[in-house]
């Protein structure tokens, strides 16, 4: 089993930035694939950035290309995702996920890959 608890949100002005945080544990030598993901009110979650377990591949969501930028430490088992020029649309609950097997060396964004879940840190951009 594997545990995720995410830190690091908050509110923030148009163009700012903020860096989240998520500390796993449990099995973590297991996981394949770590992952941020995001879900607005009244939408699906959606992947924004995942990473496999060497930390040398990464997949990005259209939308933040270029502004955000996942990685991982895998002495401390901790899960960043670094989101920089942050827009309205960003806002939303975020996630991080763990899981999955790397196709093709990489990452998949579909949420339904991922079988561990944090309880999520709010982000409102404003």
């Amino acid at each position: 089993d594997v545990q995720l608890v995410e830190s690091g949100g908050g509110p923030v002005q148009t163009g700012g930035s903020l860096r989240l945080s998520c500390v796993a544990s449990g099995a973590t030598q297991d996981i394949g694939c770590m992952g941020g993901f995001r879900q607005a009110p009244g939408q699906g979650r959606e992947g924004v950035a995942t990473i496999n377990h060497g930390g040398t591949i990464t997949t990005y969501a259209d939308s933040v290309k270029g502004r955000f930028t996942i990685s991982k430490d895998n002495v401390k088992n901790i899960l960043y995702l670094q989101m920089n020029s942050l827009k309205p649309e960003d806002s939303a609950m975020y996630y991080c996920a763990a899981g999955g097997v790397p196709y093709g060396g990489r990452c998949d964004l579909d949420p339904n890959a991922f079988g561990y879940w944090g309880r999520g840190t709010q982000v409102t951009v404003s």
